[in-house]
């Protein structure tokens, strides 16, 4: 049983680890503080008298992240710092730090499936900052001792969801068109391919890094398949309880500057025996049944 103190304790995947580690026995103390505040932040560290620190909070809006380029690299850079400087001198022994797969940044397919090694070429400000705080975590092992394990996660869904984000967008529109009794359903671009993974096996993965992770490493957190985005909708449509048609709407027409994106989780497999259990097709329903209740 492990006291751990999660930041963003309050957001998507905050709310699920925070759940998941209940389950498992841990005593867990939620933040929802402000990282940037770097005062505050140390105050609570200290008072939280936790064990480990897993480090969700930031600003993750990747095309938010173009018209506040300054803001993004204040909360997740500057605001990596200041927790790790805080489970630092809170004597947290290990922390679990969550970047993305957007470090990557554009790959060709012969780069597939992406592995940790692959070189970071950040192209949004969110990639480059999520890429800045790595290095921010190095530095703090290397500098000071703190155990740091590196998480790049990719594409993940699930019930709770914003509808910033594709898939849960098309469920939320989807559930709406069930109540209010229409048909169509605007979308944007289809093609592109992600690695898709339920958020429910994504905290099972950062409990499991905590606790067999190698600090100073940095892990991919991934199916290992990639899925269009067109067959995600099309399960979706499915899973309705009325005829949908989907229109194109070009206002959510984006150019896709990444084709297809893929991860390798042999790393993490074979560190810790992680391997996603629940199928598309379940967090998809579970999503839509989401939207049918929170509209």
């Amino acid at each position: 049983m492990m006291r751990a103190l999660v930041t963003g304790a309050d957001g998507f995947v905050g709310l699920h680890l925070v759940g998941h580690l209940t389950a498992e026995g841990d005593q867990v103390v939620p933040s929802s503080c402000d990282v940037t505040n770097r005062d505050a932040i140390v105050a609570e560290f200290a008072r939280a008298d936790a064990d480990v620190v897993y480090h969700l909070a930031g600003q993750a809006d990747v095309g938010g992240s173009w018209q506040n380029p300054v803001e993004t690299i204040r909360v997740n850079v500057e605001g990596t710092l200041n927790v790790l400087d805080a489970a630092r001198l809170a004597g947290c022994r290990r922390v679990v730090a969550i970047t993305s797969a957007d470090v990557y940044g554009r790959i060709t397919d012969a780069d597939l499936p992406v592995r940790e090694t692959h070189d970071l070429q950040p192209v949004s400000p969110y990639a480059a900052s999520k890429a800045a705080a790595e290095m921010v975590c190095l530095q703090a092992g290397l500098a000071h001792g703190l155990e740091v394990v590196r998480v790049r996660a990719f594409n993940h869904l699930g019930p709770g969801q914003s509808d910033r984000f594709v898939a849960s967008a098309i469920a939320s529109r989807i559930a709406a068109c069930e109540r209010e009794g229409s048909t169509v359903v605007q979308v944007g671009t289809l093609d592109a391919r992600r690695d898709f993974t339920d958020v429910r096996d994504v905290v099972r993965a950062y409990r499991l890094l905590m606790i067999s992770g190698r600090a100073g490493e940095v892990y991919n957190v991934c199916s290992g398949t990639d899925r269009s985005v067109r067959e995600v909708t099309d399960i979706l449509v499915n899973l309705s309880t009325t005829d949908i048609t989907l229109e194109t709407d070009p206002a959510l027409v984006r150019p896709v500057d990444l084709r297809v994106l893929r991860g390798d989780n042999t790393k993490i497999s074979g560190c810790t025996d992680w391997s996603p259990t629940i199928p598309i097709e379940q967090t998809l329903e579970d999503l839509l049944e989401f939207w049918r209740s929170n509209l």
